[in-house]
């Protein structure tokens, strides 16, 4: 019960907080994307330099094998035989290139071990070629890695670790060779995709684009886009930016966020419960153990032995019968379900189960 009394506060502060603040307006910008704007993943393969010891060992040949290649491309000729990679680990390199990226942007990039590195804390990623789909090279990558962790080892063998130390970042560590052409209208419309689909934002986008430049500019075909004409003569820059600068009323959608690995759960201020019975059970199994010594008798012939005694014990409670009324508001919600007394794992379990059941008015994602 100590854990959820804190939650129960929160939610209880949010609702009120959403009861109320009136509903705000949302820019376009925040609802939808231009088409032929968007960003595109590149991904390459690569070797860091300069660990301590951590890298990658024979078990990992692939990183042997790039090394050698690596040298001799360089004009270097090496026996494989001889490799001690311990300081050289084989990664992976993730980045995203933005929409309009010109030569020479920077990107920042993501570095992750494949091989049986231990740790690529403190080395640095030779350079790279980020490829997309397309198989095309269109960044470089090269620079000091920064971990968000650490990781070290006495001579007795006691290691000492924290966060995660076989990936890491480099900030600014590519650069953009290649651009990526974008067309943004095709015969004279351009279309504004739709970061979460809806017709009632659809409409209410297109609704608001005709009353600001005029009936039949902004026409919806389903729920994921809506088509804008260009006005003649209207530079194409400026009526993007006028675009994302209108006002749209938002749409708010019920939903209920469960994120089974933390145990948070994050309710919108739309959600709803109906009446409702929930009974709830616990079972407790208990295990202990309790060696007990067995030793011969005077003058008998044999040793003392430990021999393992368990004592298994399953205790299950009445369980609990609690009715739920009918919760309009998000501050009737969190009353109603703090009154359950559930930590938070297990209340995400009655909220699937009122889901299922049709008393709860949300949508629930798991994550």
């Amino acid at each position: 019960m100590r854990r959820t009394l804190p939650i129960l506060a929160l939610l209880v502060t949010l609702a009120a907080m959403l009861r109320s603040t009136p509903a705000r307006a949302e820019h376009l910008r925040d609802l939808a994307d231009v088409s032929g704007s968007r960003g595109n993943q590149l991904i390459g393969y690569g070797l860091v330099t300069g660990l301590a010891n951590t890298g990658d060992d024979i078990n990992a040949p692939f990183t042997a094998q790039s090394v050698l290649a690596m040298l001799r491309r360089l004009g270097v000729q090496a026996d494989a035989s001889q490799f001690r990679l311990r300081n050289v680990a084989a990664v992976m390199v993730t980045a995203t290139i933005p929409g309009f990226a010109r030569q020479g942007t920077t990107l920042d990039v993501t570095v992750s071990s494949i091989g049986n590195a231990r740790s690529i804390q403190g080395g640095v990623l030779l350079q790279t070629v980020l490829r997309g789909a397309d198989q095309r090279a269109y960044a470089l990558a090269q620079g000091p890695i920064t971990t968000g962790g650490y990781w070290a080892q006495g001579a007795s063998g006691t290691i000492v670790r924290s966060g995660t130390i076989t990936t890491g970042r480099i900030a600014a560590g590519g650069l953009v060779e290649r651009e990526i052409p974008a067309t943004l209208v095709n015969d004279g419309v351009l279309h504004l995709n739709i970061r979460r689909p809806g017709f009632a934002v659809a409409s209410r986008i297109a609704a608001v684009v005709n009353q600001r430049f005029g009936a039949g500019t902004a026409s919806t075909a389903d729920a994921g886009a809506v088509a804008v004409r260009v006005p003649q003569g209207a530079e194409l820059v400026d009526f993007i930016a006028g675009l994302e600068d209108l006002d749209v009323a938002p749409v708010r959608t019920a939903r209920v966020v469960i994120n089974e690995r933390t145990g948070t759960i994050v309710a919108g201020g739309d959600v709803r419960i109906s009446p409702a019975v929930v009974v709830h059970g616990n079972m407790t199994i208990t295990i202990r153990e309790t060696p007990v010594a067995s030793q011969p008798g005077p003058l008998a012939a044999g040793s003392t032995v430990v021999l393992p005694q368990s004592e298994v014990r399953a205790t299950e409670p009445p369980p609990s019968v609690t009715y739920l009324a009918a919760a309009p508001t998000l501050t009737d919600v969190a009353t109603a379900l703090g009154r359950l007394g559930l930590p938070p794992r297990e209340l995400a379990g009655v909220l699937e189960a009122l889901r299922g059941a049709g008393a709860l008015e949300a949508d629930v994602e798991i994550q």
